[in-house]
């Protein structure tokens, strides 16, 4: 996901399906990385069908909630200097997946949805998405920094009303980072380099000393052999 490639990328093994591929002939790699199921040679039929099911069936969140989520969501994970936001990593399409993958986050979340608007309507007399920048913050304030009992961390007072927002603002937030953390660019933001061939150079000198130990002359000749960069 290139900020990203579709949503089946998310929940798609690449790994496996890559080993796969690199153990064709190389006559066959061109037509299965140009095939449809190029991702998905690892799979099961079952899974396969589901997945279509799942990527091509009918959506569950309605247009004006789909806007919600997405402003949401990048009020949740702005872009920054180092990566695009949460709408970028296509956050939106992973959650909308994510409910019809897992139906019990259906009504929680459709329900949050319709409370941020009756809040917005409320104050604004305007829907959340029709709302400026100003008044959108100003909402999420009040559910995203709620205190938490016995808890040391900084927080602010429960308003009397906003529990329920609190505990949707909640799920939609480990929603969103989630899915930004398992897309492609939340990898790299984060600096993950996967499985990858190193050369281990042993203990550095200054650790060894500190905690008083030595390589023998055996060790270095018989285990430390690489040199040190």
């Amino acid at each position: 996901m290139d900020r990203r490639k579709s949503i089946k990328t998310l929940f798609i093994g690449t790994i496996g399906g890559g080993v796969l591929i690199e153990a064709c002939k190389n006559s066959d790699k061109k037509a299965i990385a140009e095939s449809a199921d190029a991702t998905l040679v690892d799979r099961m039929q079952e899974e396969k069908d589901y997945l279509k099911k799942l990527n091509e069936g009918p959506k569950f969140f309605t247009e004006h909630e789909m806007k919600t989520i997405t402003v949401l969501g990048d009020i949740i994970l702005p872009k920054d200097a180092v990566s695009g936001s949460a709408s970028d990593a296509k956050v939106p399409d992973f959650i909308e997946f994510i409910v019809k993958d897992m139906p019990e986050h259906q009504t929680p979340l459709r329900g949050g949805l319709r409370w941020l608007d009756m809040q917005s309507l409320s104050r604004f007399e305007k829907s959340f998405v029709d709302c400026d920048q100003k008044q959108q913050i100003e909402i999420v304030e009040d559910i995203a920094y709620p205190v938490v009992k016995d808890s040391l961390k900084p927080g602010r007072k429960i308003k009397p009303g906003m529990e329920q927002g609190i505990a949707f603002f909640s799920k939609m937030r480990d929603m969103v980072m989630t899915g930004f953390y398992t897309s492609e660019i939340g990898v790299k933001d984060i600096g993950y380099m996967g499985n990858t061939p190193n050369q281990w150079n042993g203990v550095p000198d200054d650790v060894l000393k500190q905690y008083g130990y030595a390589y023998s002359e055996r060790e270095l000749k018989e285990c430390v052999s690489f040199d040190k960069a």
